[in-house]
């Protein structure tokens, strides 16, 4: 898949939106606004972290997916789907069921994404070995934390770790396995199963490779329930032979720490996107000590807490954990004859340069960014500082970089209307106009059905 410009996974549905503020509140990179009554999503801004989606009260930000009746267009239907899948399910289904399901469903082959982790850690401790000035050596494995540095922390590109996503290693696995065993490539379908809306747009529009090799997506959600509809509750036939390269490692990677603990003396891992920003703010200051391995992961519990898991994500990592004891570490599959031949996918991990695309910048020519930033500072005097939200922007930090930037006016701050109102330099009239052209007609009058209160959707 290779757009012509960059994919945005969420998208709002404006039938069902109620501008309730609830999704540009809990919005990382302040990529929301809120104009005639309907959120709108600023897309420079956006890194596709899907907390606004999980804040909507009335479910209007959505997620589309690839039909699943897209697999019927290949002679080799692969799905490869990450270990916390497996995760979703309650202990008393076995992976031989999951499996069997998978296959009943109309999958011919089925892989595990961490199968061959042991060929990509290898990648990245060369990478590390080789790049000694790029430390601290951030993970590339979620693509919200690299599109936000990208846009937020330009400076820290450089330390991004140039290597491939899992999910790409194993695709090239697949077609090497299949090929084995007489397919031809273009035969093949490889259909990528995603815990969250940030590994649509790294799919869809990949950054650090021109295209990615996987053919389709398919949301984690969807097919967890088409697998609980399809599974049967009977011993299913054993399938073990499908995850004879997997491994412990595999199992743990995509679980925080689940990196970290193979690279470097020094190490940390960071799950939460608003934990991410706050430690970037103080990396990018030259505020912390020195590190060598950095794992950034945008949700809670990392891919345990992705916005298409179904399950509790406590759970979800107590199972995998368990599961994990199961396996045998990496390096003791190192030698088999499949992760042998593996080795020879280290160049196609291999990223492309990862390039800053700053969109927190006021302005591109230097001059007038820092001339914008002295008017938004002056701006902010007359704000009232309370950050409620009502102007249609997050903050009123937020609202005078708009103004400055011509997307907003002073008038969209409802405190400052009403002092105008007091001082008779705007009638009662006109007032009531500019609100309703923020919230929409008739917003303020009373309705009892009205939606968007208090837990409402959850």
């Amino acid at each position: 898949m290779s757009p012509a410009k960059r994919y945005h996974a969420l998208t709002i549905d404006e039938q069902k939106c109620i501008g309730c503020t609830h999704c540009m509140k809990v919005c990382p990179t302040e990529a929301i606004r809120v104009a005639g009554g309907l959120a709108e999503i600023r897309a420079d801004r956006c890194v596709d972290c899907g907390h606004c989606m999980r804040a909507c009260p009335v479910k209007a930000i959505y997620v589309e997916q690839d039909d699943l009746k897209n697999i019927q267009s290949f002679k080799y239907r692969v799905v490869l789907f990450p270990a916390v899948m497996i995760g979703q399910f309650p202990e008393k289904y076995t992976e031989d069921q999951i499996y069997a399901a998978l296959l009943k469903i109309g999958f011919t082959h089925v892989f595990e994404v961490e199968q061959p982790i042991g060929v990509l850690k290898t990648s990245i401790k060369e990478y590390c070995r080789k790049s000694p000035d790029n430390r601290p050596h951030i993970s590339t494995f979620c693509p919200a934390i690299v599109r936000l540095i990208q846009i937020r922390y330009p400076s820290l590109t450089e330390n991004l770790i140039k290597r491939k996503a899992p999910h790409d290693l194993v695709a090239h696995f697949a077609i090497n396995e299949l090929k084995k065993q007489g397919a031809l490539e273009e035969e093949i379908g490889l259909f990528y199963v995603t815990p969250c809306n940030a590994k649509i747009s790294s799919v869809k529009s990949p950054v650090g490779e021109k295209k990615s090799i996987v053919d389709g997506i398919i949301n984690m959600d969807a097919l967890y329930n088409r697998v609980m509809k399809a599974i049967d509750d009977n011993e299913a036939a054993d399938t073990s032979a499908r995850r004879q390269n997997l491994t412990r490692d595999g199992i743990l990677w995509s679980l925080t720490r689940g990196e970290t603990r193979h690279f470097g003396e020094r190490n940390m891992a960071i799950d939460g996107i608003h934990n991410v920003i706050r430690f970037l703010e103080r990396l990018e200051n030259e505020e912390v000590p020195d590190i060598d391995f950095l794992e950034l992961r945008a949700c809670d519990q990392s891919c345990a807490g992705g916005i298409m898991m179904t399950g509790n994500r406590f759970l979800t990592v107590e199972r995998l954990e368990r599961r994990a004891k199961r396996y045998p570490p990496a390096w003791k599959l190192q030698n088999t004859p499949a992760i042998k031949e593996s080795k020879q996918l280290k160049q196609k991990l291999v990223a492309d340069q990862i390039t800053p695309k700053p969109a927190f910048s006021l302005d591109q020519d230097r001059k007038r960014a820092l001339e914008k930033m002295a008017r938004a500072q002056r701006i902010i005097c007359f704000l009232p500082g309370i950050d409620c939200g009502a102007c249609g922007a997050p903050n009123c930090q937020a609202l005078a970089e708009d103004m400055v930037n011509g997307q907003a006016k002073m008038s969209d701050c409802i405190f400052l209307q009403q002092m105008w109102e007091n001082e008779g330099k705007i009638d009662t009239k006109k007032a009531l106009r500019n609100v309703e052209k923020k919230w929409g007609e008739k917003r303020f009058q009373a309705d009892c059905n009205k939606r968007g209160r208090r837990n409402e959707g959850f």
